[in-house]
């Protein structure tokens, strides 16, 4: 199982895309799993969440200037290039609504997988994760009010509950599990969970994908624009961890897990809430997300945080 789980972990720039792929191709098939979004989403950060420990929380939370550095990158400044950018080049009102929901939605869970690759600072990263996707019911709401205000519908209330049931309630119950065992049952179950997890996340994408299929089409002019501006904004956000790794003088490790999670969304989740609460067209660019993130974080991994990796291993 564990070599079923490392296999997965490093085909994620081909499942993801492939995901988004079957669900446009064979929505009749996948949508039938879009009742089941909130349950499989749950699982997904159940099985990363099992990993987090009240110590290693603690430790990096010693040093809150990455932290802070990270909320500011990720929850003010992105958000604000999202609406800014969308804004020049999209007069269609619900695609900007998607930019910034895009933006604002927590840093992704598997920005943990690349922080081993790339052997940045695990308890970090999982310290990003976990306040985060704590926080997301709070600030993605907020983010969305404060930036959109009534020029786009949306159920307030149901996307906090959504965010609930999807992230903290099931990171809440890991925790709890992995403190009380004293890491007993994360080594019992995880061997099995953590693959079942990533056909989670298949599935998950698979069934938001057959939702807003007849809305995805290939020839129009919109979905190759609304994907330019998704690659351009997702390297933005790699390339503002690095500018603010570099002003806080951290260590290298830490400069490798800001990089990775102000680069990358949780664009899972934020498509669950935009295919529930929001007009089709708002989807779009968490669409075109999934397709692209996990490569870019490839080739952002290769261009600016291989030079961090040399230095921790001369």
């Amino acid at each position: 199982m564990n070599k079923i789980n490392s296999l997965l972990d490093r085909l994620i720039p081909v499942t993801t895309p492939l995901a988004v792929v079957l669900g446009l191709l064979f929505p009749v098939f996948f949508i039938h799993f879009r009742p089941f979004v909130i349950v499989l989403f749950g699982a997904i950060t159940f099985s990363g969440a099992l990993k987090l420990t009240a110590r290693e929380i603690g430790n990096a939370v010693r040093s809150p200037v990455p932290i802070l550095l990270f909320f500011v990158s990720t929850h003010i400044i992105m958000p604000l290039a999202a609406l800014f950018s969308s804004s020049l080049f999209f007069s269609n009102t619900e695609v900007i609504a998607g930019y910034v929901l895009l933006f604002a939605g927590p840093t992704a869970v598997s920005g943990f997988i690349w922080v081993m690759i790339f052997r940045g600072d695990k308890a970090l990263s999982l310290t990003f994760i976990l306040l985060d996707t704590l926080l997301a019911p709070f600030i993605v709401p907020a983010t969305i009010l404060f930036f959109m205000g009534a020029k786009v519908k949306m159920d307030m209330t149901g996307i906090t509950i959504s965010l609930l049931f999807m992230v903290v309630v099931p990171t809440i119950i890991a925790v709890a599990l992995n403190e009380s065992s004293r890491g007993k049952i994360p080594k019992i179950i995880c061997p099995g969970l953590d693959p079942l997890s990533k056909i989670c996340l298949m599935l998950v994408i698979a069934a938001n994908s057959s939702a807003v299929a007849p809305a995805v089409n290939l020839k129009d002019p919109l979905i190759w624009q609304i994907t330019l501006l998704c690659v351009s904004l997702t390297a933005l956000g790699f390339l503002l961890g690095k500018f603010f790794a570099a002003i806080s003088r951290c260590s290298d490790q830490k400069a490798i897990s800001l990089i990775l999670a102000g680069g990358l969304r949780n664009n899972s989740a934020v498509m669950t809430i935009a295919v529930a609460f929001f007009p089709e067209t708002a989807v779009l660019p968490a669409v075109m997300s999934i397709v692209f993130q996990q490569t870019i974080a490839a080739i952002m991994g290769k261009l600016i945080i291989k030079n961090y990796c040399s230095k921790e291993n001369p």
